[in-house]
């Protein structure tokens, strides 16, 4: 039977010279220690992005309300139409020819703004504030919903309602282009 030689060598004549090979051993633990604290020391650093959302209270259709008057010249409704249009009116529909204007600062905000001053200005005490009625269509799309409620927020209009929109203001969209 062969024998095999696991001795380190050096010890028999004839044989070659060879040095004894020690296992070497790393101890990780100070680098484990050092990840986590890295890692520990990031989270705690960073900022987490907080979640963007906006409180929306809608009514319960099932029970039925009366309707509080409100004063057409005080009233802005604003009707959302396809391709990212807008169709806002002040006062009662029909009165008025819609105005088309798009979003951003300059267009829908800008509006907003000029109309709730100059509601204002018409108006004393607690009906100097303007309220705006939002119409979505079928073919106004969710990220432009929010956008316009973006815009109550930043003009910092406190009263607004979100209603289905009317016949008259369907025709209206077709009529300019914007269902």
């Amino acid at each position: 039977m062969a024998e095999l030689d696991t001795s380190g060598g050096g010890k028999h004549k004839g044989g070659k010279i060879r040095s004894k090979k020690s296992s070497t051993r790393v101890d990780l633990t100070a680098m484990v220690d050092l990840a986590f604290l890295l890692i520990t020391f990031f989270m705690y650093t960073t900022t987490l992005q907080k979640p963007k959302a906006m409180n929306l209270a809608m009514p319960d259709n099932s029970v039925k309300t009366t309707q509080l008057a409100v004063a057409a010249s005080r009233t802005m409704t604003i009707v959302l139409g396809g391709h990212n249009k807008i169709e806002w009116y002040m006062g009662e529909p029909g009165k008025t020819a819609p105005t088309v204007d798009n979003f951003g600062a300059n267009n829908i905000r800008k509006a907003i703004i000029d109309n709730a001053k100059q509601v204002a200005a018409t108006h004393s005490g607690d009906e100097a504030a303007m309220e705006v009625v939002i119409h979505p269509s079928d073919k106004s799309t969710y990220e432009n919903l929010v956008a316009i409620l973006d815009e109550m927020s930043i003009t910092n209009i406190k009263i607004y309602a979100i209603v289905k929109i009317l016949p008259m203001e369907v025709d209206d969209l077709k009529k300019n282009n914007n269902y």
